[in-house]
């Protein structure tokens, strides 16, 4: 689900809009009761790469959905650590609405999110793992291929497995046919794993 601007509700006075936009102003305005006022404040700190630890703090108690929504945002054009480490922590939330959004926004720092994802597909959660997977699909990043084939040939768990050979089917060369082969024989009794390693390797154009 792609990020989509929404219109507000809620009208910011233009005063308080053309007001000094300082960092220790655009903090204070985070605890506001106007969730416009908040989202524009959050949009501003952008600018503020050292708000990041702020914005992270703020997400984890932010009500509005659109307010969060900008705070990803916000995280992603920071794309620091810090920034990168609240996406990541998204990935546990038990809201989907959340996790779906910082998905997103990983795609769009492929650089940043990179230099994480091998831990990322050896998370011990495999929901986790899986939402690592996800985050692949989009990230254009030239390891892709790679870090897919080293989850079909090391990872245990039949559903993190069908959502990187599902991913295969797309970006997968020559390199992925003796891994899809193997991890059918790995998985003979589960009809999923075959059906998709065929589909993937037919995709790729192995006729064996």
């Amino acid at each position: 689900m792609a990020f989509v601007k929404k219109n507000d509700t809620t009208t910011v006075d233009q005063d308080q809009r053309d007001r000094p936009r300082d960092l220790a102003g655009l903090l204070a305005e985070l605890t506001g009761p106007n969730p416009v006022a908040r989202r524009w404040a959050v949009k501003d700190l952008a600018a503020y790469p050292e708000s990041a630890q702020a914005l992270a703090d703020h997400l984890e108690q932010e009500a509005d959905a659109s307010v969060r929504e900008a705070v990803l945002l916000s995280l992603t054009e920071i794309g620091d650590t810090i920034a990168v480490n609240e996406l990541v922590n998204c990935l546990r939330s038990e809201d989907a609405h959340l996790r779906n959004e910082a998905i997103e926004a990983m795609k769009l720092l492929p650089d940043a999110v990179a230099l994480i994802m091998a831990g990322l597909l050896v998370d011990p959660e495999p929901d986790v793992r899986i939402f690592a997977v996800n985050v692949l699909e989009s990230l254009r990043h030239p390891d892709v291929e790679k870090w897919l084939l080293e989850v079909i040939e090391e990872d245990a768990h039949i559903n993190v497995c069908g959502t990187a050979v599902d991913l295969l089917g797309e970006v997968g060369t020559e390199l992925a046919v003796e891994p899809l082969r193997a991890l059918k024989a790995r998985f003979p009794q589960e009809p999923y794993i075959t059906f998709a390693a065929d589909i993937a390797l037919k995709r790729i154009g192995d006729t064996e």
